[in-house]
């Protein structure tokens, strides 16, 4: 399996890969809306950064819980059923804030509560969909990498749309009924999975449970040998293990840019929440065009020179312009160029762990390599609140941009990053530098 094109194939069925983008397109637009209106409503209701802070780490910690225990239970649960479930369970979490509020019962302890539900079924439904890309490329006739691209693409251009209408539905409506409309886009993506994939055998189970009178330990037995493979596979392949540990430190800057110091920042010195709202879009829609352009010219290029310069443009420059500068003349045109190097990442990520990850262990390697670059994603809002309280927003946005630089160097002096462009030994399931069997690491 490669990245490389592939020529379509007159019985070329698209329809399975149109209606999971299509659901992810929903779910990411919904995700996007949280992600604002969460934190603006802590803060108008606490006006504590510190609360939002806390929020978001109580949304992000059972996400890494769920990813580093959650390969086998997806491969035995079926890939169609898991994305369902998480969609279900998500939905009711999230539509249960604003019905709590409305009745004057809500409590911070259930807003955190709420959202640490949400956030344990979230990452299993998202890897379910993902690991499905590979086949469903190959069913449509389409190279890996395009529709990596495809993928990406659709993530970026539904967290445009869903971050600009979230900014708007705030100003006019409350974020409480921002949170309502999320509850519905959770429904319509476990509905548009239910219709499209229903059929396909790639969703379907992958193992059977054991039966007899122990099967209990039977299962549990073959369930520890399973995530074993997950995590053996990685941990023996130094490129994925480099990948993993960079987009780990950068996942938590990230989540403490987002969830803390730009919903703060467009507090405190920008117009609120409408040009948060205006920001996030804005970057979005650089990075869909990074996505489609990559999707376009990438697979002519070398990756890790790409890589390497689209994620130094794509960190550190937007915490220092938002450290020194107060209006959103000067930091909008800096999100627009970072998202549109941004648009570069994920593709060439997604590439790289589907050329080197076999068929049957697709799910737990994902899983493992999910739950990895999202260790430190929970303790990244935490210390962002932090930060703002006891040191100020300006220190807090220097201190993280500094550190953000300092991980996307790591490409430009560690030799290992080398193997991103060795070409795959095909028939093996593994690039130069892995280990027997293989592995690979991918973005959140």
């Amino acid at each position: 399996m490669t990245g490389g094109p592939t020529s379509p194939s007159a019985s070329a069925d698209r329809r399975p890969l149109t209606f999971l983008l299509a659901a992810h397109a929903v779910s990411v637009a919904g995700n996007s809306l949280t992600l604002i209106a969460v934190p603006w409503f802590v803060l108008q209701t606490t006006g504590s950064a510190a609360r939002a802070g806390l929020v978001a780490f109580c949304a992000t910690l059972p996400v890494v819980v769920s990813a580093l225990v959650g390969g086998p239970v997806i491969d035995r649960l079926g890939r169609l059923r898991a994305s369902v479930v998480s969609d279900t369970v998500c939905g009711a979490a999230v539509g249960t804030v604003p019905l709590l509020h409305h009745t004057g019962a809500l409590e911070f302890w259930h807003l955190c509560a709420l959202m640490a539900v949400g956030g344990l079924f979230h990452a299993p439904g998202e890897t379910a969909r993902t690991v499905l890309l590979p086949d469903l490329a190959e069913r449509a006739g389409t190279a890996l990498s395009r529709a990596a691209s495809l993928h990406d693409g659709v993530s970026r251009g539904a967290r445009m749309l869903g971050a600009a209408a979230g900014g708007v539905l705030i100003a006019l409506l409350g974020a409480e009924t921002v949170l309502l409309v999320d509850a519905a886009t959770f429904a319509g993506s476990a509905l548009l999975i239910a219709a499209g994939l229903r059929a396909l055998p790639a969703a379907a189970p992958r193992r059977a449970a054991p039966s007899g009178t122990r099967r209990s330990r039977r299962t549990y037995r073959a369930y520890r040998a399973e995530l074993r493979e997950g995590y053996a596979h990685v941990l023996h392949t130094p490129l994925l293990l480099a990948v993993v540990l960079m987009v780990t430190v950068t996942n938590g800057l990230d989540q403490a840019w987002g969830s803390v110091l730009l919903p703060v920042h467009a507090d405190r010195t920008l117009g609120g929440a409408g040009e948060l709202g205006l920001l996030v879009a804005l970057s979005g829609g650089g990075a869909l065009t990074g996505a489609l352009l990559y999707g376009a010219f990438g697979h002519r290029l070398p990756r890790r020179p790409v890589f390497t310069v689209c994620f130094l443009i794509a960190g550190a420059p937007k915490f220092t312009v938002a450290a020194l500068t107060d209006g959103f003349a000067a930091l909008a045109p800096v999100l627009v160029l970072s998202g549109l190097a941004a648009g570069a990442l994920n593709p060439i990520l997604t590439t790289v762990l589907f050329e080197t990850v076999p068929e049957a262990l697709r799910s737990r390697v994902l899983s493992v390599t999910t739950a990895g670059v999202l260790t430190v994603l929970p303790l990244g809002g935490l210390a962002a609140g932090a930060a703002v309280e006891g040191a100020g927003l300006v220190p807090a946005l220097l201190v993280t941009g500094g550190l953000y630089l300092a991980a996307t160097l790591s490409p430009l002096v560690l030799p290992v990053w080398r193997a991103m462009d060795r070409p795959v030994e095909r028939g093996r399931g593994k690039t130069g530098v892995s280990a027997p069997g293989g592995a690979g690491a991918g973005p959140t």
